[in-house]
């Protein structure tokens, strides 16, 4: 009877969840916030030092120290480079009276390799659902808050941080990026998993976004 009555909720609820998917929109836009732009350069800078990665992610707090996560490409093939950036003191800052960009203190840094597969299949799927949940004309709101930016292959999204579960699923994918950069290769073989099963549920997601504007085409 207990299985009966899971089963029927759970029948239930499905078309909720599928609405809810359909309906994420993240607050986030194309480009950058106002008046944002050199902030956020010298702070991406600063994490990727003369590296160029391919995917990252970049808080800039409100308050407390700027951090990112960034996926660096290997040109001979193999794994890419995994880094997780934590600055060493608070990039935009008041000197006196003057507010600065303090990027002459290196950041401290754990690294990790990640496979080629993993890194790319990142890539490409938060490039969709950044695509997706924030089309073109959208602008990046401006926030007295945190501020998140996002940047995979060709495509830069900025705002507030990312919720519903298309957002969520981001943020867990982040969390397991972090995880990895400094654990040892046994427990980082488990969040490849772990980032994979997430990669699948956020597909889910995606496709349940995409539906509704694929049956309103002509």
């Amino acid at each position: 009877m207990r299985k009966t009555v899971l089963l029927l909720a759970a029948l239930l609820l499905a078309p909720l969840a599928h609405a809810d998917d359909a309906q994420c929109k993240l607050a986030l836009g194309r480009g950058w916030p106002p008046a944002t732009e050199n902030y956020g350069t010298a702070t991406e800078k600063l994490f990727a030092g003369e590296t160029q990665p391919t995917l990252s992610v970049t808080l800039l707090p409100k308050l407390g120290v700027e951090s990112g996560v960034l996926l660096v490409a290997n040109p001979n093939g193999g794994d890419w480079l995994l880094r997780r950036a934590v600055a060493d003191e608070r990039v935009h800052a008041w000197e006196g009276d003057k507010l600065v960009l303090r990027t002459t203190r290196a950041p401290e840094f754990t690294e990790a390799p990640i496979p080629a597969a993993t890194a790319t299949r990142l890539v490409a799927d938060w490039r969709r659902a950044l695509a997706l949940a924030v089309p073109e004309g959208v602008t990046a709101p401006f926030s007295e808050g945190d501020t998140w930016l996002f940047v995979a292959g060709d495509l830069r999204v900025s705002g507030l941080r990312p919720d519903c579960e298309l957002g969520a699923l981001l943020r867990d994918q982040i969390d397991l990026l972090i995880e990895a950069s400094d654990e040892g290769d046994g427990k980082r073989e488990k969040r490849w998993r772990q980032i994979g099963e997430s990669l699948d549920r956020m597909r889910v997601v995606l496709d349940a976004m995409a539906a509704p504007a694929a049956t309103a085409k002509p």
